[in-house]
């Protein structure tokens, strides 16, 4: 029987709850699996077949940490999905100036990097000024889960210029920082996330932040609620996306908000997202199958 580790965080040991049922559906088909928590120095990882990275969750904290460990499972002859290459591409939200490149569609996004004269002269008052955008998000080049994330407008940038200056040169002075302009769909429409397992659309789920709010995820009180299947552009316009990654994926999600019938891209996530297994019963076991698949 093949054995694979679905990889998580101290945090999670046994994994986020909707990846419960997964195990279930890979025992069904012959497939061994067991969570195993990343940096746990007890774990032969050289024992699995593979190691599908699921919830590991504190990457971001830890990211040199983290591909250094990714590299040792892969030296050990232990398949690694997604493949090590394409985490390391998606692991900063550059790729998005790759998918842009590309032909795809996304949220512009002004990239900030630089040495410490340039980072002692950020503005965001300035830079909200020069692009004309009234409602902004920042965001750090490497993140996870809307880590030291934060919405602001061009009054908020002046009155507290002393705060959102230092928290952003802050974000420079490590992996470096992205700043994007507020899509008022987020907040009336929601985020829209399609599932893929093996490059096949599984599923696709609504995400909505919570009132005052417009982080969409569940730690931060979002929800979801399960949608059918999207239009034909839209799903291609995912698929484009999708192809547009370095490799062949397990498992991918593609988010984004419809703006006058197009998706417009927000993230592709193919290192450690959330799948939402249980925004559909038959998802688990269309995961298992690719899994499987992806074995033979």
């Amino acid at each position: 029987m093949p054995s694979i580790a679905l990889a998580t965080y101290a945090a999670l040991p046994a994994l986020a709850p909707d990846e419960h049922p997964l195990v279930t559906e890979l025992a069904a088909i012959g497939i061994r699996a067991a969570p195993a928590v990343w940096d746990d120095p007890a774990v032969a990882w050289g024992d699995f077949d593979g190691v599908v990275i699921r919830s590991c969750w504190d990457y971001h904290l830890r990211i040199d940490e983290f591909f250094a460990w990714v590299d040792r499972v892969a030296a050990l002859g232990a398949r690694v999905w997604n493949p090590p290459r394409m985490l390391r591409w998606n692991s900063r939200k550059t790729y998005l100036h790759d998918l842009a490149a590309g032909g795809i569609r996304t949220v512009p996004t002004l990239w900030l990097a630089g040495d410490g004269a340039r980072r002692s002269t950020l503005s965001l008052e300035k830079i909200l000024e020069d692009t004309g955008w009234h409602h902004a998000v920042v965001k750090p080049v490497v993140s996870a889960s809307a880590h030291e994330t934060w919405r602001l407008s061009r009054d908020e940038a002046r009155v507290n210029r002393t705060i959102h200056d230092a928290r952003l040169r802050t974000l420079v002075a490590g992996h470096g920082a992205m700043v994007q302009p507020f899509v008022p769909e987020i907040a009336t429409d929601g985020e829209w996330s399609l599932l893929f397992f093996g490059g096949e659309f599984s599923h696709v789920v609504q995400k909505r932040a919570a009132h005052g709010d417009f982080r969409v995820q569940r730690e931060f009180g979002g929800t979801f609620e399960t949608m059918s299947r999207p239009t034909p552009r839209v799903l291609d316009q995912a698929e484009r996306a999708l192809r547009a990654a370095p490799g062949n994926s397990l498992y991918a999600r593609v988010d984004g908000v419809i703006i006058d019938g197009d998706l417009v891209v927000t993230e592709l996530e193919l290192l450690e997202p959330s799948l939402f297994l249980d925004g559909d019963p038959a998802a688990p076991r269309r995961f298992a199958a690719a899994i499987a698949a992806a074995l033979r």
